[in-house]
């Protein structure tokens, strides 16, 4: 398991920011994906966070060439 925050490569749904919040933090994939649907009923950024981690996490396979894994 990767503890590194990374957008896996396997269980992506639309970007695979859950699946690699799961990874990093030791979680199933669906329920970060359950938490964060949750979490759209109450008010707040929630999208907008998505949105910058599908941005600001990179790719398995970028990570893996830059690290010469």
């Amino acid at each position: 398991m990767s503890r590194k925050l990374v957008r896996p490569r396997q269980g992506r749904m639309l970007a695979g920011v859950c699946a690699g919040l799961g990874q990093r933090f030791g979680m199933s994939a669906g329920m970060v994906r359950l938490l964060f649907l949750l979490s759209l009923l109450l008010p707040g950024t929630q999208v907008i966070v998505y949105l910058i981690l599908w941005v600001l996490m990179p790719n398995e396979d970028r990570y893996l060439a830059a690290t010469g894994r």
